[in-house]
């Protein structure tokens, strides 16, 4: 497995991390036999960045984590801001900490690798208070590096006026391009790590569905699918799931023919030298191996990488939902 430097952190991290989202069981029901197979593959493949989150399955996957035997060189990054009663209006210094307390209680450390602000209103980054809160939390030594997950780029340019903020977590796949010129030059300016999530647009670009799939009711892509429950643009990256089958559809042409589709798609985040790790999730272990791979393929050619841009401009940027 290749390492990047996670910024300003300094940790030496996996190309391809591992997102506990579905450790909660918001992507279906995972058990705890699943669960731990899942983070023992991760082990077994030199996975070395884990990022979970205090409102997946209301801490069950930080519990797991946090009772499961992680292989050296593991850092753990967990988020806040989302529960812990400080959603939407309600955030305070103290609730912070006890939030953090909380994460770092289930994990079982003492003090946490990195923690990230969850998607927090932008008119609470506006605000800036929270950013002071996260340099005092840091210093007391419950943080050893804070950072954010932003929905927007306009969030995400907030965040990197901050000093402190070490890592930056944003949506940016071959369906949400726009980062690329807009967000990770500057990032990369102020040392900033970039971790990228829904990497594969919620699955839709592994291209193992099509038009007649249905997920499971407990599933956010089945209960959120038009942004009934947050933010639109966290399931399929804001594209309507019909519309997004077609795109993939349109992918496998532009796609060099032995490279499978989600590789390819892995592949092109990668080809970003800002990108520090790609956290994808998987529901079964098998899955893990597939996503690795991705970091021993070879770049894609500049032309191709100039046609996806252009195909993102006309066809998928008018599509998507819920801002970029």
């Amino acid at each position: 497995m290749k390492t990047r430097r996670l910024g300003k952190t300094g940790y030496d991290v996996s190309e391809i991390g591992l997102g506990c989202w579905q450790l909660g069981g918001d992507f279906g029901p995972v058990g705890d036999e699943t669960a731990s197979e899942i983070l023992d593959a991760a082990n077994d493949a030199g996975v070395t960045f884990w990022d979970t989150a205090d409102v997946y399955g209301g801490g069950l996957s930080e519990s797991r984590i946090g009772a499961h035997e992680k292989a050296a060189g593991v850092h753990v990054a967990t988020k806040l801001g989302r529960g812990s009663g400080l959603f939407p209006d309600n955030y305070s210094k103290d609730g912070v900490r006890a939030s953090l307390v909380a994460s770092a209680e289930r994990l079982g450390v003492a003090s946490l690798d990195l923690a990230q602000l969850h998607c927090v209103p932008t008119e609470v980054l506006r605000d800036g208070q929270i950013f002071g809160w996260m340099d005092e939390l840091k210093a007391e030594g419950l943080v050893r590096h804070w950072g954010a997950s932003v929905e927007t780029i306009k969030e995400g340019l907030i965040c990197l006026e901050q000093p402190g903020c070490a890592t930056l977590q944003i949506i940016f796949n071959l369906f949400r391009q726009d980062a690329a010129k807009a967000l990770l030059p500057k990032a990369a300016e102020r040392d900033v790590g970039i971790i990228v999530r829904l990497p594969l647009a919620s699955g839709l670009l592994s291209g193992k569905y099509d038009k007649a799939t249905r997920f499971d009711e407990s599933d956010h892509r089945s209960y959120n699918a038009d942004g009934q429950a947050f933010s639109v643009g966290e399931t399929f990256s804001g594209i309507p799931f019909e519309r997004g089958v077609e795109l993939v559809g349109e992918l496998r042409g532009l796609a060099p023919e032995a490279l499978p589709m989600s590789q390819f798609a892995l592949r092109w985040i990668l080809d970003h030298p800002q990108v520090s790790t790609i956290i994808a999730g998987v529901s079964k272990p098998e899955q893990l191996a597939d996503n690795v791979a991705a970091s021993g393929q070879k770049s894609l050619f500049p032309a191709l990488m100039g046609q996806l841009s252009e195909w993102y401009e006309k066809d998928v940027k008018p599509e998507v939902r819920g801002g970029i």
